[in-house]
């Protein structure tokens, strides 16, 4: 379950519960656009996370997508970006997907391009 905490950046430095009274995540929106992340069903392993910006990325090639949001997990966990299987089949992948206990920045996702397409004339 996440707890939503609004813009004030001051809440985001906030210590979070101990692990064991609670194993949530807290969110900052840090942008008008961001949006809270989904799950894409009621079993889903993850939850889905939106750009705020549109992104070309070329062959081969990486782009950094921001999200406006930032989290907060708790003492003795991480949060783990991982590509969702419609990406994969698209040849897009995610690098750099850990997120630190203590990090309280944006979160940006490092989305490389791993397909070059060759058409023969």
């Amino acid at each position: 379950m996440a707890d939503v905490w609004g813009t004030d950046s001051e809440q985001l430095q906030q210590e979070l519960p101990h692990v064991e009274k609670e194993m949530g995540i807290r969110i900052q929106m840090l942008d008008e656009k961001a949006r809270i992340r989904t799950k894409g069903s009621k079993l889903a392993a993850g939850h889905d996370l939106y750009s705020i910006e549109d992104i070309l990325i070329p062959p081969s090639s990486p782009a950094l997508g921001k999200i406006g949001l930032a989290v907060a997990v708790s003492e003795g966990t991480y949060g783990r970006l991982a590509p969702r299987s419609v990406l994969a089949t698209k040849g897009i992948t995610v690098d750099v997907g850990v997120i630190d206990a203590d990090y309280r920045g944006e979160v940006k996702v490092l989305l490389v391009n791993s397909w070059e397409v060759r058409l023969r004339g």
